[in-house]
């Protein structure tokens, strides 16, 4: 009896606040946004990568002989 007592008088201690919403938002948006501009700036790498893996990079003709 005494630990069902003590169950039920525990205090949560995660409080949200009206603020936190907003800031995990702008958080979330920041991120996408950083990560984007990230891919952006680097774009002519990334697809100079894939180029090479899959075989479609320019390919020197072989010489005639």
């Amino acid at each position: 009896m005494l630990s069902s007592i003590a169950t039920l008088l525990h205090t949560n201690e995660a409080y949200l606040d009206p603020g936190s919403g907003s800031y995990l938002l702008q958080l979330l948006l920041a991120g996408l946004l950083g990560s984007l501009f990230v891919v952006k700036a680097s774009w002519g790498k990334i697809k100079g990568f894939f180029r090479q893996l899959f075989g479609r990079g320019e390919e020197t003709p072989p010489d005639e002989e």
